[in-house]
């Protein structure tokens, strides 16, 4: 067993989301979004890297002394598997731990709203799951998948920067592609995947302009895709995809993803204050003809009025299903103003309104 695994033990006792091993600095876990030290002595550098390096690849090894940067995904059977970082920093090496549970939560135990788990039976297009780093974006997408692995009988591909839920074949053959480890880039396993007959392609992050514009080609030839961007609603996330493009491409950009995309989710994730743990709130689009109409004519600033006139189609916008958890007492006011698009809308629920210096 590695030194370092019994670090993971207490991660999983504790419920913590992510380990940070700092040199110089205690161990600490991030326990419903909070940082909290473990009591322990301060860590070595040099002791921490041998720690570390017990359970890295040599070629991860090797890339990391090139570079100050990787990462990768490690195992311990029955317990986890854990997306890793090593980095270098002022004082020494580091490295950040994300858990990702060996069992994947439905759709119905991670409470998201029955539109979604449709989603897996789309016979084509884009699905995006966008939100800040931590947010539940692959717990999310991973639900999804899991429906359409029991309920369809196609091909389903992943390419991730590591590999994180591990999806066992059921209905569906899954094949699991790492970065770095199956294949060079993300666009270049994207690439590939369109020779090897897939029907749906999941893409762990879309980072680059070659990689958005063969997703968007794989959803516009028939596959169904699914992919994550770091944007905090369903309106920006349509205009940074277009905005990665040169501008002389992007009208052609702008029709292309309106014919494909199909819908995108937009999610943050709140600390509960009636039970212990985290709970969702999702932005849902759903890519109806007057939205495509909208994406094609840039008029993405009139979408969060669509998505509240669409009710019907399973949309909701973001502040709505913010003020449900927190009509339902499932979190605190003060959080759910500051996670909010429409700070005005919370603000006069807050008993000490505090003065927001961007809002001059």
């Amino acid at each position: 067993m590695a030194r370092i695994d019994a670090f993971f033990k207490l991660m999983n006792e504790q419920g913590a989301s992510d380990l940070h091993l700092v040199s110089g600095q205690q161990p600490a876990l991030r326990i419903r979004g909070d940082i909290e030290r473990i009591k322990y002595k301060l860590l070595d550098s040099d002791e921490l890297r041998a720690m570390l390096y017990e359970i890295a690849p040599e070629d991860k090894i090797k890339h990391f002394e090139e570079t100050g940067d990787i990462d990768f995904g490690y195992e311990i059977p029955g317990l986890a598997r854990y997306r890793a970082n090593f980095f270098m920093q002022k004082n020494g090496v580091a490295a950040v731990f994300r858990e990702i549970p060996d069992t994947i939560m439905t759709c119905e135990q991670l409470g998201l709203p029955s539109v979604i788990p449709k989603l897996a039976g789309l016979p084509r297009g884009m699905v995006l799951v966008t939100g800040p780093t931590g947010s539940g974006k692959s717990t999310t997408l991973a639900a999804i998948v899991d429906v359409a692995n029991r309920s369809r009988k196609d091909h389903i591909i992943t390419i991730e920067d590591p590999i994180e839920f591990v999806h066992k074949s059921q209905m569906c053959i899954v094949n699991h592609r790492e970065v770095g480890l199956h294949t060079k880039t993300f666009s270049a396993a994207l690439r590939g995947a369109l020779r090897e007959d897939p029907d749906i392609i999941l893409v762990g992050e879309m980072r680059d302009l070659e990689t958005m514009s063969l997703a968007i080609e794989a959803a516009s030839t028939g596959h169904l895709v699914f992919a994550t961007l770091h944007t905090s609603s369903a309106p920006k996330t349509i205009d940074r995809i277009i905005e990665v493009f040169p501008s002389e491409q992007q009208g052609q950009i702008r029709s292309t993803l309106a014919d494909g995309l199909r819908a995108i989710i937009a999610q943050v994730l709140f600390k509960r204050v009636d039970i212990k743990g985290r709970c969702v709130a999702l932005e849902i689009l759903i890519a109806t003809a007057a939205v495509r109409n909208l994406i094609r004519e840039a008029k993405t600033h009139q979408i969060p009025s669509m998505i509240q006139t669409g009710k019907k189609y399973g949309m909701q916008l973001l502040d709505d299903a913010i003020m449900g958890l927190l009509n339902k007492g499932m979190i605190s006011v003060d959080e759910a103003y500051s996670k909010a698009n429409d700070k005005g809308r919370f603000r006069p629920l807050l008993k000490t309104p505090p003065t927001d210096f961007t809002e001059a």
